[in-house]
């Protein structure tokens, strides 16, 4: 059903506290599972959540496989680069359900658990939260958490009318590719235009390509986001592409990369 998120493929990487990278997602350990590789959550000055997408109605866990959280991993290596010695914690949040499941929302509450987790083992520090499809309505929806200073959503599921009032102070990116059949990327906009409304700074920008996985252009995918997220922890320059954060309520178009910006001889957007 377009506007609904179907199970896209995304990304798993479990590790830390009480993770293994074999064990399957589910009700039972902790909600924050640290990416392998990165800042361990002791001395962490920061924080990157990524939650990857799911279904709209599926009591289930997540499976062993977890298509889902797999197609986050590369997302998860760029974030952890863009952050290196910067000490951020970058983690993913592990879902006790597979879907968003109507007024239950567990998604949203399996990131205030891995927030509450978070707190424990760092104290107070900002957090960005990054999240697709389903990842990145449950994103939108915990950004009101005193912790979270941002949040970058990726081709996210925002039906109309989501709430967006309590985003008031926050900083808001969405990517999106206006070809995804699975999530509006109209939608998206629109959601957007309602959380400038009430005090947000947002901005848009328009993929050119990915669709709903984000496949291809992947890494442009993986570039932006992770460029997004450092300078919304104030840890790298804003990139041009977000520095101006006056939304219009179009959309600006992703850059070409610098070669084929060369070749064409202009900066687009």
């Amino acid at each position: 059903m377009r506007g609904a998120p179907g199970g896209s493929p995304d990304g798993t990487y479990h590790g830390s506290p009480g993770g293994t990278p074999d064990q399957a997602d589910g009700a039972a350990g902790p909600a924050l599972m640290a990416v392998p590789g990165g800042q361990p959550p002791h001395g962490a000055k920061a924080a990157v959540l990524l939650l990857h997408g799911g279904r709209a109605d599926a009591l289930e866990p997540p499976t062993r496989l977890n298509l889902p959280a797999r197609r986050m991993r590369p997302f998860a290596a760029a974030l952890v680069r863009a952050t290196a010695d910067d000490g951020v914690l970058v983690a993913r949040v592990r879902y006790r359900h597979r879907g968003w499941n109507g007024p239950h929302a567990h998604p949203v509450a399996d990131v205030h658990r891995a927030l509450d987790e978070l707190r424990a083992l760092t104290g107070p520090v900002p957090v960005v939260l990054v999240g697709h499809s389903l990842g990145g309505r449950a994103a939108l929806r915990a950004a009101g958490d005193p912790q979270v200073t941002g949040v970058v959503a990726l081709a996210p599921w925002c039906p109309p009318g989501e709430p967006t009032e309590h985003l008031r102070g926050r900083t808001v990116v969405a990517l999106h590719d206006e070809a995804d059949r699975v999530t509006r990327a109209a939608d998206t906009w629109a959601c957007l235009t309602r959380a400038h409304a009430v005090g947000a700074r947002v901005v848009g920008i328009r993929m050119p390509a990915g669709g709903h996985a984000m496949i291809r252009r992947a890494g442009l995918w993986h570039r932006i986001t992770a460029g997004a997220t450092a300078a919304l922890l104030g840890t790298a320059p804003c990139p041009s592409l977000t520095g101006d954060l006056g939304w219009t309520g179009t959309p600006r178009p992703a850059p070409d990369p610098p070669a084929r910006r060369a070749a064409r001889g202009s900066v687009p957007g």
